[in-house]
């Protein structure tokens, strides 16, 4: 059992904490805590009533998340607050005007338990504003699936038992337990229990079992099903057999209400490029091509702002080019962003964040490279900023992302985006790979590549063949023959950083490669690259050994089997050692459940071994992940990052 400790208190907000701001010349960058500090506000939301504000804050440098709760008209007054202190608040959602949910973690043992088995428990607790009562529910796993605008003071909620066990893909539909859950009595009602070829299942709005998925074992199939309104049986729409690539795109948003009995569907649907469709349940077929790109694929679905009145209505459509965009299907929510974009400032990417019941009060949030996320509230008319992710970050200060076309040698047509410094060029550029490697990379606001362009870098960050978002033969280039992982998937990296050198953005005796997970993988099969073009790498949490990472991570069947075959057939970074021709600074959490450790101890004895010029640095406590990257954690690592730069990067540095 998690040891649990939550005060409830009516303090007068406490000062940030973060020290007094200075002044920075345009040539001077800021401190690195400036960046390290976690985020000051987060996560703001109103009541479905309107009448009470609520969002997370950090008060300190090295303080976890805080909540506090304020009257909507009276935002000066003093605010009730929640410290779930020895426990971390990681998020949390209004179930109604008068509950709160809260997600909460704590670190419970020093050392990972094993693949994907972390050093955290999780933990639900509900806030009764009203009667001032705190109630926690111990549970596996816990998940909140739906907040029931249909039935006030009632939330779902799911289980997972045994969720600590290393699971195999079969296992990972092991079925969630479902419960109703009275806020009020703190009760809890069991309403579905779901089973590996029928699990994951979505509920609508007044708790009826609407949407399941699962795999059968013996055909050999993912399933999605379908129930419709006052039915008990599940029929099955959609079945792909495990070997079909389908099964990582195909997603499933909703009902399409325009036609009913229909769903609204993401999937390629035999086209390149991922669409938008609207899904026959009683036919089984796509009936209706609602939006496609010829560019890009379809990211995904806005839904209406006004989640209470509104809870499964898709407003808009939207994709990423050189930036996040939306058309939209509601004319008057598109009208309202329309407006918001006027009003905020640096508006890049906006969301309405939350909103009441009667829709005249919301959040809204602002993220763009030079915003690392500003919150805005709209109550009585009055439309004000309320708080920002990072109030020592001067938007001036800041760097413009632009997005490069270029070709890969081979001719294969990439893009990349660009962080700018402000000054002029040529920049000492830094190559920056996302992880994945198969992930949608959506550049919007990135602390790294901000950190380091506000210390004079150029920074790009290539969207290498495999990266989601444009296209299945995009995605699929990386293995359709053999593996390219470590060679074309490399050469795409490289193509961009020598783009940026012809266009004289670059300096050609002053480039790095930093990448982290795959792209710490990345940065080590640049150290051994011949010709060599960087001076230096830095690999954090990276993968040396893929054969090994494929064993204690494996996925044996149907397009995942493919994909593991893919990570043993590339170059293998443990291998090309001997190779290494420029220093190395290699980073590594002493926890990371998805990378463990060994890989970088399997790394560093055959750079000993080898006698090649390299750094370590081992960050304490922290996981793969970024939510487990804290102050003194990220502190480290930029100190580090922009020391090695400067002082051991090649000759003379970078």
């Amino acid at each position: 059992m998690i040891r649990r400790k939550i005060r409830l208190s009516a303090l007068a907000l406490l000062a940030a904490g973060f020290g007094a701001a200075t002044a920075a010349s345009a040539n001077e960058p800021y401190p690195l805590e400036y960046f390290a500090v976690r985020s000051a506000v987060s996560n703001v939301s109103v009541s479905p009533d309107g009448e009470r504000l609520a969002m997370l804050r950090i008060l300190s440098r090295e303080g976890n998340p805080i909540l506090h709760v304020y009257d909507s008209d009276d935002l000066d007054a003093k605010p009730f607050i929640v410290d779930s202190d020895p426990m971390e608040i990681t998020s949390y959602y209004w179930a109604s005007s008068d509950h709160i949910v809260l997600t909460l973690r704590q670190r419970v043992r020093d050392k990972i338990e094993g693949q994907n088995q972390g050093v955290y428990e999780f933990q639900l607790a509900i806030l009764n504003l009203k009667k001032k009562e705190f109630d926690d529910f111990p549970a596996d796993d816990p998940s909140v699936e739906n907040l029931l605008p249909g039935k006030p003071d009632k939330i779902i909620i799911s289980e997972q038992p045994g969720a600590g066990e290393d699971l195999s893909l079969d296992k990972a539909f092991r079925p969630r337990a479902y419960y109703e859950m009275d806020l009020n009595r703190g009760t809890k009602k069991l309403l579905i229990r779901g089973k590996i070829d029928l699990g994951q299942i979505e509920f609508d709005p007044d708790g009826n079992p609407r949407f399941a998925r699962g795999f059968d074992v013996p055909r050999k199939e993912y399933v999605w099903y379908y129930r419709g309104p006052g039915e008990k049986g599940w029929d099955d729409v959609i079945r792909i057999h495990e070997d079909d690539f389908e099964t990582w795109f195909l997603e499933v948003y909703g009902i399409d209400d325009a036609v009913p009995g229909n769903l609204i569907v993401k999937a390629h649907n035999g086209d390149d490029k991922l669409g938008l469709w609207s899904y026959s349940t009683a036919k089984k077929s796509y009936e209706e091509l609602l939006y496609r790109r010829t560019d890009v694929d379809v990211w995904g679905v806005r839904w209406h702002s006004n989640s209470w009145e509104h809870p499964d209505k898709i407003a808009g459509v939207g994709y990423v080019t050189d930036r996040p965009r939306f058309e939209y299907f509601d004319e008057v929510e598109g009208a309202t962003y329309k407006q918001l974009e006027g009003l905020i400032p640096n508006a890049y990417y906006v969301a309405i964040a939350s909103r009441s019941s009667d829709g005249k009060t919301l959040v809204a949030r602002n993220i763009a490279p030079r915003d690392p996320g500003t919150y805005y509230f709209l109550r009585n008319g009055e439309f004000k900023e309320i708080g920002s992710a990072k109030p020592l970050l001067d938007p001036e200060q800041l760097a413009d992302v632009e997005l490069m076309h270029y070709k890969a040698r081979d001719g294969r047509d990439l893009v990349a985006y660009v962080t700018v410094p402000n000054g002029d060029g040529p920049f000492p550029l830094v190559v920056l790979p996302h992880g994945g490697p198969h992930v949608h990379e959506i550049i919007i606001y990135d602390e790294w590549a901000q950190m380091l362009a506000n210390n004079g870098y150029l920074v790009v960050q290539p969207q290498y063949r495999m990266s989601l978002g444009y296209g299945y033969d995009h995605f699929r280039s990386a293995f359709r023959e053999r593996s390219e992982a470590g060679r074309k998937m490399q050469d795409d990296k490289d193509d961009a950083a020598l783009q940026l050198v012809e266009k004289g953005l670059a300096d050609p005796d002053r480039m790095a490669m930093f990448g982290w997970s795959y792209g710490g993988y990345a940065a080590l099969i640049a150290a051994s690259r011949t010709p060599q073009i960087y001076q230096c790498t830095i690999a954090g949490a990276a993968v040396a050994d893929q054969v090994r990472q494929a064993n204690e991570y494996p996925d044996p069947r149907g397009a995942g089997k493919i994909f593991t075959q893919y990570r043993i057939d590339g170059v293998q970074p443990v291998e090309e050692v001997p190779n290494v021709n420029i220093p190395i600074f290699l980073i590594h959490g002493s926890v990371d459940q998805r990378v463990r450790p060994r890989q970088a101890r399997l790394y560093l004895a055959q750079l000993n071994k080898y006698q090649k010029d390299y750094k370590y640095l081992e960050l304490d406590g922290a996981d793969h992940f970024s939510d487990t990257l804290f102050y003194n954690h990220k502190i480290a690592l930029y100190e580090g990052i922009i020391d090695f730069l400067k002082n051991d990067c090649g000759p003379g540095g970078l």
